[in-house]
């Protein structure tokens, strides 16, 4: 079983997601998954501010909230 990052709760993501605003395959491959890799894990264990709407990966375009919908990872 994956462990959870302990930000998930209080996460956009999460809400994004349930919103279905989100594909699954973000939470699963990060906050369900190797969540350390996270870039919004990574700044929120060291303070830093950072837009709700940022994906956990800087290798693709944080879209604006009303994109997020077509916010896909990459098969």
């Amino acid at each position: 079983m994956n462990k959870i990052c302990k930000w998930y709760k209080v996460c956009p993501m999460k809400k994004f997601y349930e919103e279905g605003k989100l594909d699954e395959k973000w939470i699963k491959n990060y906050c369900m998954g190797d969540y350390e890799s996270c870039v919004r894990y990574q700044m929120e264990e060291k303070g830093i501010p950072h837009p709700d709407n940022m994906l956990p990966c800087l290798l693709y375009t944080s879209p604006s909230p009303r994109d997020l919908s077509t916010a896909r990872m990459p098969s």
